[in-house]
Formats: C-alpha cells, structure tokens, sequence
C-alpha cells in the first residue's frame, strides 16, 4: 500500500492555528475526500469550519478552486461552429434571490447575436427561485441535455440552459453537503470556489456574474458582496476566463412575480418587448456587459427585444429541449389578495418576506429532491414609490393547496413598509467590478 503524503489531521490543526495550506496539501484534501479513503467527512467538515473561521488567501483559493475543477471532467466548447465560424462563448451566474427571472430572457437574448451561450444551472432551495424549476413548468420542457445534444443545440439555436453532469466538479457537491450540514455556506472563500469551479469546470470563453446585494441575497451587506464578487472575478481571470461582475440592488424582488410558471410568463413579457421595468433594465444591463466580453461592444440588446429576434431564439431553445413553446403555463386553482391596512406610500417591499411566501405557497423547497408546485407563487401589485389606499391590493397569492395561505400572509406580515412621504425607488445596479477596480 502507498504512503500518503499527508494526514487529514495536521492539514485541519495547521488552518485551525491559522497557518497557510500548501498547494499540495489542498489538492489532496479535496481529491481524497472526493474520491474516497482517506479523508473522512467528518475530518473535511472540520476543516471547512477552520476555513470559515480563519479564511484563506487569495493562493489558497486558487488552489482550492483547481482543485475541485480537477475533481471531474472539464467542457471544451471550442470546437464549436456554425455556418463555418467559430462560436464565441459566454455565460452568466447569478448568485440568486427573489423573483430573479433574468436567465430566461439572457440566454436566447445573447444567443440572438449568433453567441454560444452554455447556461448550465440548478434547482431552488429554500426562499431563493430555481432556473430550472421555472422552466419545468413548461409542458414537455426537460433539464437533463448530454453533452453531444448540448452540442447539437448550441450550433443549431445557440442557446441552452439545462442541469450539471455529475461529473462536473464532484468535489463541489460533496463539499456543499457539508457546509449546509455544519453552518459554513456563508464562506466567502468556499463560495467564490464553489460558484467558480463549475463555471471554469464548464469551459466558457467568457463569464458575467450579477451579485446580489440587500436582504434577499445570500450575502446580505454590500461589503461581503463586493468581497465576493472581487474574489470570484480573480478567479475566473487567472484561469483564463475573462470575467466581470455586476453588483445589483435584491433588498426589492425583481418584477412582479415570483414562483415559477409566473416567472416563465413574465420572463416572455420581457423578450415580447414589454415587462417590468427592473426585470427589462438588468437584463439589458447584464446583455451589454456579455456581448462586450465576446467582443460585440456595438451590438444593440435592446433592438433585439423590440425586433422578436430574441423571442424567435426562445422558442427554438425550448422546442430543442422538448419543450412547447406555445402550451399554456400551469395556473393556480386557488388565490389570496393581501390588501394594504393604511394609506401612504410604499418605502419598502421586503425581497426575502415574498421570497418565504412563495416557498410556504409550494414555489420552493425545504430539502433537495422535493417536488416543487409550477404554478405556485406571489404576484406583487405594488413597488418602492407607489401610493396605496388602505384597502388596495398589495400581492396575490398563489397555490393548489389554500392550507398554505395563513404561513405565506405571516411571512408577508413585515413585507411591505407604509410610510407618509414618497421615495425614491432603489438603484438596481449597484457598481461594476473587473480585475482592474
């Protein structure tokens, strides 16, 4: 038998004392966790603790971040052709919140100007909307796409967004098991490397990261966002892959829906050149910062929403995953209207109280594996800066089961703040960040 060249012990008690982990110690951390033998779980969970409690540097992450890329397979989507030109490629991360639809109108929307976009994406959990949850409210429409399809469908339409293989950096699934278990998911380090090494794992040319700041966001003050968004476009620059990040406003839910089929409808709004302002104003913003990575610095996103070019992507996208474009969305069978109890204007409609009222309505899960209800979700009447009269309608509720009505109105208690003066409505797009800001 061969003698290991470290034990799981000495790596946690040198990061524990606040030491720096070489790179060899770290790639055999997490290659014989990931692989089994030698690095039980409970040993990984203790140096995930130490990790949360002493940080690393910009090295360690680095490391950590290869490490669990090498932990599985990677994309090549350099090959990559149409008409007899190389596809540039590009795709977008978005480290989620409420009623965050903008996925849907992206990717066919970048598509439309003859780009790659490779949108590999994941399941909600909790008060945070799934993508592919919302798109598996479209009749027929699946999420499992092999490798050889996803190639087949990006040449022909350009544009696919489906679920990771599980051989894309495994490490990251065993290791988010962990940190879920044992309160160290709000890392900035092992964030930034779990978001990033499946994205470098993926093997897209270019990314853009929308990070969210406020109290729907998984890091709710804009200093930890920014740290995040600093650390994963290093990341993603020294592994060759040009990256930029927006910071942008989740204290408010984006749009008027959030759920899933509701979001599927109003994410159609938007590539039929209409929609809510915010949900039209990020997707925008994020199109322009992702067309100017491939290189397309004079291409006109908003031409394509108003022209139907990026409506026309949207259908091909769904129909090539089985989905039909034209069958009708799953609806509620039963409704609730929140009504506002005094009169003034709105300062405030709390991002993470809808986005609980929408899971309690069966939008969300609890666990990974359960079943979420399509049509279940909250539809909000009212923004920052609207004038109500006591009695007005606030939000409706969504869902097939009324029972869960009384825990999304509790959820809902604290949502909307009623105030004598108006306000203005909050920036969405909060700063850039690049490798050289």
């Amino acid at each position: 038998m061969a003698i290991e060249p470290f034990d799981a012990v000495s790596v946690i008690a040198t990061k524990r004392d606040g030491g720096e982990l070489s790179d060899d110690q770290i790639a055999w951390m997490v290659d014989r966790h990931t692989h089994g033998g030698h690095v039980a779980d409970e040993q990984m969970s203790a140096l995930l603790m130490a990790i949360f409690l002493r940080g690393m540097t910009r090295r360690e992450i680095g490391r950590w971040t290869t490490a669990m890329v090498d932990s599985g397979r990677r994309m090549d989507f350099s090959g990559l052709r149409r008409d007899g030109r190389r596809l540039a490629t590009v795709d977008k991360h978005s480290t989620g919140g409420v009623g965050d639809k903008i996925t849907l109108p992206l990717t066919p929307l970048i598509a439309s100007f003859g780009v790659a976009v490779p949108q590999l994406s994941g399941r909600g959990l909790g008060h945070t909307g799934g993508t592919l949850d919302k798109l598996e409210s479209i009749p027929g429409w699946r999420a499992e796409v092999d490798g050889a399809e996803m190639v087949a469908i990006l040449e022909r339409v350009g544009a696919v967004i489906c679920a990771a293989g599980g051989d894309l950096a495994p490490a990251d699934r065993k290791l988010y098991a962990l940190r879920d278990v044992t309160g160290t998911v709000e890392s900035i380090p092992l964030l930034a490397s779990s978001i990033m090494s499946k994205k470098i794992a993926e093997g897209t040319g270019a990314l853009v990261l929308d990070v969210k700041v406020g109290s729907g966001a998984f890091l709710a003050s804009e200093a930890q966002s920014r740290e995040l968004a600093e650390t994963m476009v290093a990341l993603g620059s020294d592994a060759g892959v040009r990256t930029s990040a927006l910071l942008t406003d989740m204290s408010t839910p984006l749009g008027r829906a959030s759920g899933n089929a509701v979001e599927v409808a109003e994410s159609v709004e938007v590539l039929a050149g209409g929609g809510p302002a915010d949900v039209v104003e990020l997707t925008l913003a994020l199109a322009r910062e992702m067309l100017d990575a491939v290189g397309l610095t004079d291409a006109d996103p908003a031409a394509h929403l108003a022209n139907g070019r990026a409506m026309d992507t949207w259908r091909a996208m769904v129909a090539a995953q089985g989905g039909d474009p034209d069958a009708p969305l799953p609806t509620a069978r039963h409704e609730d209207v929140v009504t506002a109890t005094e009169s003034g204007h709105v300062t405030a409609v709390d991002a993470r109280s809808v986005g609980v009222a929408a899971w309690r309505l069966g939008a969300g899960r609890a666990r990974p594996g359960e079943s979420v209800q399509a049509e279940a979700g909250v539809l909000l009447h009212v923004r920052p800066g609207d004038r109500v009269v006591a009695g007005d309608p606030l939000a409706t509720l969504l869902t097939r089961t009324p029972e869960r009505f009384s825990g999304a109105r509790d959820a809902l208690a604290r949502a909307f703040t009623v105030g004598a003066a108006p306000v203005d409505r909050p920036r969405l797009i909060i700063d850039r960040v690049t490798v050289d800001s």
